[in-house]
C-alpha cells in the first residue's frame, strides 16, 4: 500500500535535506508556486529525490487556492500538511482544514500573516504592541511622526524577511525611505504576479530582540525556546547573529515564552509551530514585533536541535499528523549560534578562507551563498546576507564566539561595481 503523502508547501532546502532519511522515501508532496518552480529549476533540482513524490505548481497565495486544491484532488488523503514559508500558511491552515488534519486554523493564519491585524488584535488581549498606523504615502508618514515623536519603524503589513524594512530617524528622510521601501522585489523566491502593497508606520522602540520558538499541540505548548538577536548595524532591521538559548536571566524566559503563549491563546492558533519575535524595551516591556505561524528560518531550528539535544522539526511533523512526539526538554543541553558573514558593496572577485572557517572548534556549517561576479547592492533585506556559519558549545556565548571567529575568516573581496 502506497504511504499517505505528506504535503509540504514551500520549497526550503534545508529541511528537505533534514527531511531526506527521516521521512519515507516517495512521501512528500511538495506544492510550490509555478513561476517559483521556473525560476528556481526546482523541477530540475528535484528530478533524482527520494523523497519528493511529486512537484505541484499551484498559485497558492490566491484567495481560495486551498479550496481549489481540494477540489482538484479529492482523493489526496494527506496525513498532514505543512507550510514551510511564511505565504503558505493560510493555504496550509484552510488545506489542513478541508483534509480534515491538524493545523494553525485559517483564521489564527490570516491574523499571524497581517501585522496590522497582529496588532489590533494582541494589544485587545492586553499585550504591549508599539504604536503603528497604517500609512499610504510620505505625508501619512510624517503626519505620524508628528503625532508620535521619535524614530519609526516604515515596515510592509504582509512581507516577510524584513523586506521593505527601514528606521527612519528624521522627518527629512522620508520621502526617500518611502521609495526605497515600496521596492519589495523577493527575486526568485515569490510569483511574478503582483503583491498588494500595505504599509505600516510604527514607533521605534529602542531595547534588545528576541524570538520565541514554540510547538503547540490544540493551543497548548509542548516546547519553547527563547532565541537571542544581534543586528546589522545601520537603518535596516536585518538580523546578523541568533543565539540559543538566549543568554538572559530565567524571570525574562519564562516572560516572553508566557506573552508568546497569550498571542497563541488570542490568535485562536491551533497546531504548529509559531515563531514570534519581541523587543524588550528600556522600560523592561516586551513589545511585539510580529509572529508568523511557521517554522524559523535563518538557521534558527538546527542551532535549537543543536543547543537541546532534540529534532525539533520531527516532532513538529508528529504534531501536524495528530501524533504525541516524545517529550521535549525544557531546558538547553549546550548552546549554538548562527553569525550571517558580512561583505562590502561591490562585484565579487574571490572568496577564500572557508576551509580556515570549517576548522574553527565547535564550527559544523559554513554555507556561503555567492561566489566571483556576484554583484551587492548593499544590504536591504534578509535575502542579501552572503552567508552563515553556525556553531555550538557549553553554553550560548561560547557558541556566539565560535561562530564569529568562523564568519570573520571567511573574506569576501570586492571591486567597486
Amino acid at each position: 500500500m502506497r504511504e499517505r503523502p505528506v504535503v509540504v508547501v514551500g520549497f526550503v532546502t534545508p529541511v528537505l535535506m533534514a527531511l531526506t532519511g527521516a521521512e519515507p522515501d516517495g512521501s512528500v508532496v511538495l506544492v510550490e508556486e509555478p513561476d517559483v518552480i521556473r525560476k528556481r529549476d526546482l523541477r530540475a533540482r528535484l528530478a533524482g529525490s527520494a523523497l519528493v513524490r511529486e512537484l505541484v505548481g499551484w498559485e497558492y497565495t490566491r484567495l481560495g487556492s486551498a479550496d481549489e486544491f481540494h477540489a482538484a484532488h479529492p482523493d489526496l488523503d494527506p496525513v498532514a500538511v505543512i507550510p514551510l514559508i511564511e505565504y503558505a500558511t493560510p493555504f496550509a491552515a484552510r488545506l489542513a482544514e478541508r483534509y480534515g488534519l491538524p493545523g494553525a486554523s485559517l483564521g489564527a493564519a490570516l491574523v499571524l500573516r497581517d501585522k496590522a491585524v497582529l496588532r489590533r488584535v494582541s494589544a485587545a488581549a492586553g499585550l504591549a504592541n508599539p504604536e503603528s498606523a497604517t500609512v499610504t504615502g510620505p505625508v501619512d508618514v510624517l503626519e505620524f511622526m508628528r503625532a508620535c515623536p521619535g524614530p519609526v519603524v516604515l515596515k510592509p503589513a504582509n512581507r516577510q524577511a524584513a523586506v521593505g524594512t527601514r528606521i527612519v530617524h528624521d522627518p527629512d528622510e522620508v520621502d526617500r525611505a518611502w521609495a526605497d521601501c515600496v521596492e519589495q522585489d523577493e527575486g526568485v523566491f515569490v510569483p511574478d504576479r503582483p503583491m498588494e502593497l500595505r504599509m505600516l508606520a510604527e514607533r521605534y522602540v529602542p531595547g534588545a530582540e528576541y524570538s520565541v520558538e514554540m510547538l503547540v499541540r490544540g493551543g497548548r505548548q509542548l516546547f519553547a525556546n527563547v532565541t537571542g538577536k544581534q543586528l546589522y548595524p545601520g537603518p535596516r532591521p536585518v538580523e546578523l547573529a541568533h543565539i540559543v538559548p538566549a543568554d538572559i536571566p530565567g524571570e525574562l524566559t519564562e516572560i516572553l515564552t508566557d506573552v508568546t503563549r497569550r498571542v497563541v491563546a488570542a490568535t485562536g492558533f491551533g497546531d504548529g509551530i509559531v515563531h514570534c519575535e519581541w523587543i524588550v524595551g528600556d522600560d523592561g516591556v516586551p513589545y511585539l514585533v510580529e509572529c508568523a505561524g511557521r517554522i524559523a528560518g535563518d538557521g534558527i531550528m538546527e542551532i535549537i536541535d543543536r543547543a537541546y539535544s532534540i529534532e525539533l522539526l520531527r516532532a513538529y511533523f508528529a504534531v501536524m499528523r495528530g501524533e504525541h512526539p516524545p517529550p521535549l526538554p525544557t531546558r538547553a543541553t549546550g548552546g549554538a549560534a548562527v553569525r550571517f558573514v558580512t561583505m562590502e558593496p561591490g562585484v565579487i572577485d574571490a572568496v577564500a578562507g572557508l576551509d580556515q572557517a570549517r576548522r574553527v572548534e565547535g564550527v559544523f556549517l559554513v554555507d556561503l551563498q555567492v561566489g566571483p561576479g556576484h554583484r551587492f547592492a548593499g544590504l536591504r533585506s534578509s535575502w542579501d546576507r552572503a552567508g552563515l556559519v553556525m556553531a555550538q558549545a557549553d553554553g550560548p556565548a561560547e557558541a556566539l564566539q565560535r561562530a564569529e571567529k568562523g564568519a570573520g575568516l571567511v573574506r569576501i573581496e570586492v571591486r567597486p561595481g
